[in-house]
């Protein structure tokens, strides 16, 4: 046999050694569908299904993305967890029970994981402006924190206000719509 044949076919195989996991693998994504299951680390299961419905309702997709796309929830969760005072956990939590339990009323299902959004949207909605509203005390913290928390994401910074990643010159007085077609400048 010649040598540089048996070289040849041992660099090959060696190859095809190589390159068939990887190409296994290219062809398994495609197929593969990710799903990420967030595990809330202050409330359960049942009130994070409650908080994604919730601020769905607040801010729901529209040009933009919602705000459980942004993962508003994951920062309200480790919020409450590392920074609420305890009266206002027990308040976050009571308001979300609460906002649970009247969706199960009006939409006349029986368990917490089959409510959405279009079930919590009208409880949200009556509990935000209704003032008569018993059980929901700390529904209009809730819509602010969701706010406050959509504002301050990636995407909103970089994809919704004006964004520069590397500040140029300084205008000191310039026309808004001038100078970033109209929106605010992302801090």
């Amino acid at each position: 046999m010649d040598r540089r044949k048996a070289l040849m076919q041992i660099g090959m195989s060696m190859g095809y050694v190589v390159a068939a996991p990887t190409f296994m693998s290219v062809l398994q994504s495609c197929n593969d569908t990710k799903t990420t299951t967030w595990v809330p680390q202050f409330l359960n299961e049942d009130q994070g299904t409650v908080l994604i419905g919730v601020i769905d309702s607040i801010l729901p997709k529209t040009d933009t993305l919602s705000a459980s796309e942004v993962n508003v929830h994951i920062f309200l969760d480790s919020f409450a967890n590392e920074v609420m005072p305890p009266a206002q956990r027990d308040q976050f939590k009571a308001t979300l029970n609460q906002l649970a339990m009247n969706a199960l009323e009006s939409s006349n299902k029986e368990n917490i994981s089959d409510l959405t959004e279009a079930d919590l949207a009208p409880e949200v909605l009556k509990a935000l402006t209704d003032k008569k509203a018993e059980g929901v005390p700390f529904a209009k913290k809730i819509r602010d924190l969701t706010i406050w928390g959509y504002k301050c994401t990636e995407y909103v910074g970089e994809e919704v206000l004006a964004y520069d990643s590397i500040p140029g010159k300084y205008i000191a007085c310039g026309d808004l719509d001038e100078l970033t077609g109209g929106k605010a400048w992302s801090i």
